[in-house]
Formats: structure tokens, sequence, C-alpha cells
């Protein structure tokens, strides 16, 4: 079983800044698509930014040059590196595995951001 954990969360100034690390179990995570996907109450969960194994990078426009993703395989771990934050950023964060390889995808716990002054 797969599991994908979270951290990073928290309460930030509009304007500021934070980090969200995903860390998947497994010896594969170098192969799979790994995303970070948000939800805010009412809404529908929304792509953030993703990342195949290659490195391909795709990022939602409302985000573009604010946040970066990145994964350091050697230590299964997804990262969001959020700057500029915004009210609009206010949601759960989620960790995604794609479904891949006749796998079946991943979801973390989520890990809450509330941007507020």
């Amino acid at each position: 079983q797969v599991q994908l954990v979270e951290s990073g969360g928290g309460l930030v100034q509009p304007g500021g800044a934070l980090r969200l690390s995903c860390v998947a179990s497994g010896n594969i995570f170098k192969f799979y698509t790994m995303g970070w996907y948000r939800q805010s109450p009412g809404k529908q969960r929304d792509l953030v930014a993703d990342i195949t194994g290659g490195g391909r990078i795709t990022y939602a426009d409302s985000v573009k040059g604010r946040f970066t993703i990145s994964r350091d395989n050697a230590k299964n771990t997804l990262y969001l590196q959020m700057n500029s934050l915004k009210p609009e950023d206010t949601a759960v964060y989620y960790c995604r595995r794609y479904p891949q390889m006749g796998s079946n995808e991943y979801w973390g716990q989520g890990t809450q951001v509330t941007v507020s002054s």
C-alpha cells in the first residue's frame, strides 16, 4: 500500500511563502508522475502543478511565476514552493501519485494552507 504524507501547510500573510512536502512510501517513486492539487470549500479539486518522472512540469495558470514544483527522488519527496501567496490560494493542498504502469492513483490526506492578514 502506497502512502503519501504531506506537511508544511499553515497560516501565512498575503505576500508570504510556504514550502509543502509530500513523502511517498515505496521504492519506485522516481518513475511516477506526481502532482499537487488544491480544494477550497464548495469547489472542485484542481491541479496546481505536476511533474513527470522525466521532469516535465505543468502549472495552473493561476500559480505560474509564483509556485515551483520539484522532486527529490533519492528522498521519495515531492515539494511545492509557494511564493507571493494570495488569499485566493487558501485551500487544502493534496499530493497525488498518478495511475501508471497498471497501478492505482494515490492521494495524501491533505494539508491546509490559509493566506490571511
